[in-house]
């Protein structure tokens, strides 16, 4: 089947308005399939949820959702890379927005951690971008993102449908070379993955400019408004084509997000998978009453569990400082915090998903953008302060169906604000008084004692090969081949 898409969207004036003078065709295509208004979010006005602005009505009716990927108008080789990579159903997010996002609409998706938003938006970019091809420094596609993590983490989940299709994927987030990711933008990339400030910092050298970005996302929006990047984000959503298409997600669509909907979102699609505010039903939320004295033989002992765990703290110093008392205890622990390099963060998560460390000891930098397969709890050795922290924070459990609990230690002076918490989030936790060795904790969590042997974790060393005698001393001229060799490794690591 021969596809074309097009960009015959309705026309923006440059402040991100819709141009109504001007017909576009996305919207006429949805009207003339005539796609019923869904129960899912489509076409009405929820309810706002506590801290959430009342959604924006669509104008347009949606095209209606499909239960398979084969339903879609995606380029053959997408649909064959989903089957080799055994995603055979769509998430409800991605049944629900992909017919619009593949037909040019805006969307405004709204769904938890995990739910499959990647795909929803990735798929969408994707599949409207293949069979172009960048000029040098001027991208096709971009997808904004809060964290490094985070950029990771979806560079990682597109690049084999990105490659299924020819296209060239970068990275470009801070902590690492600014230098190679220049490098790859100038050897050309239709889709990069960004930060807000390393992008603007590209553009500002002259490494990149935005007025060929015919798709933008903006993934976990609430976050990167949180973060204080509003203002690097809006001024970088200035530059894309301004009758381009743009995708919204985030987990929670709070008032911070209101500006960017409404100033660069023309007739979305609404859709919401389930309320940001509601607990998942997979997932388990319990809150131990602890007392001071025995917090920390509680929570070694949670440590020194069978399989992986995530433990959140407030700061890095006590991040830093519960990862060494692990350690000694005999737990294989490791910190993951803003005071760490880049190579450094991601040489933790690597160890942790391979179970080569099996906790995880983390302040909110790990809170959102992680996946781990089979993890399968999560615990708040300090509580959050903010229901939104809390369902970030839960998010790395029960993911993509998967069932998981999260635990939150509350030592007496904060049970009152632990209880108005839950209650901003929706959620109903089930209250144990514990102590360490006791049968209450190890039921809930998996607590044992640990080893008491105090262990190092050790990082692979990577053999460098041996320079053979004729090569010492003397340089060789590079070659066409080895010069294009070098501009391949830096893309490769750039994405």
């Amino acid at each position: 089947m021969n596809r074309t898409y097009t960009n015959d969207r309705p026309a923006r004036s440059r402040d991100g308005r819709a141009d109504t003078g001007r017909r576009g065709g996305y919207g006429s295509q949805a009207r003339r399939t005539g796609g019923p208004v869904r129960s899912g979010g489509y076409g009405r006005r929820p309810a706002a949820v506590q801290g959430e602005f009342a959604l924006p009505r669509t104008i347009t009716p949606a095209l209606p959702a499909v239960e398979g990927f084969a339903d879609l108008d995606m380029p053959e080789q997408l649909l064959a890379e989903l089957g080799r990579q055994g995603v055979t159903v769509p998430f409800p997010i991605q049944g629900a927005t992909l017919p619009n996002s593949l037909a040019g609409r805006d969307v405004l998706g709204r769904g938890r951690t995990g739910s499959g938003k990647t795909l929803a938006f990735g798929l969408a970019l994707l599949a409207r971008t293949a069979g172009q091809r960048a000029e040098p420094r001027r991208p096709l596609g971009l997808i904004l993102v809060p964290t490094r993590e985070l950029a990771q983490q979806v560079t990682d989940a597109l690049t084999p449908y990105a490659r299924s299709v020819r296209l060239r994927l970068v990275t470009v987030v801070g902590g690492v070379s600014i230098g190679r990711q220049a490098g790859a933008l100038r050897g050309g990339a239709e889709i990069v993955v960004a930060t807000p400030g390393r992008l603007k910092d590209l553009i500002d050298r002259g490494e990149c400019g935005l007025d060929h970005v015919a798709v933008t996302v903006l993934d976990e929006a609430d976050q990167m408004a949180d973060m204080g990047f509003m203002p690097q984000v809006t001024a970088l959503l200035d530059q894309v084509r301004p009758e381009g298409q743009r995708m919204l997600f985030s987990a929670t669509l709070d008032r911070n997000v209101d500006l960017l909907v409404r100033r660069y979102l023309t007739d979305p699609v609404v859709h919401s998978v389930d309320p940001s505010a509601g607990a998942v039903t997979t997932m388990e939320h319990h809150v131990l009453h602890v007392h001071g004295a025995d917090k920390h033989a509680a929570t070694t002992e949670i440590a020194a569990r069978d399989g992986r765990v995530i433990m959140f703290l407030d700061t890095k110093h006590a991040v830093d400082r519960l990862t060494r008392d692990l350690l000694d205890s005999g737990v294989r622990a490791a910190a993951l915090h803003g005071g760490k390099s880049q190579p450094q963060r991601t040489r933790t998560l690597a160890q942790f998903k391979t179970g080569h460390v099996t906790v995880l000891v983390a302040t909110n930098v790990a809170a959102r953008g992680i996946h781990v397969d089979n993890l399968d709890l999560v615990v708040n050795v300090d509580p959050p302060t903010d229901h939104k922290d809390y369902l970030h924070r839960g998010g790395r459990t029960a993911r993509a169906g998967e069932s998981g609990s999260v635990v939150t230690l509350v030592m007496p002076n904060q049970r009152r604000s632990m209880v108005r918490l839950m209650s901003d989030a929706g959620i109903r936790p089930q209250t144990t008084q514990v102590r360490s060795g006791d049968e209450a904790l190890s039921r809930i969590t998996g607590a044992q004692a640990p080893s008491g042997i105090p262990v190092v974790i050790t990082a692979p060393v990577a053999e460098r090969p041996r320079r053979s005698a004729t090569s010492r001393g003397r340089r060789r001229p590079a070659s066409a081949s080895r010069r294009a060799s070098v501009r391949q490794s830096a893309l490769g690591a750039a994405a």
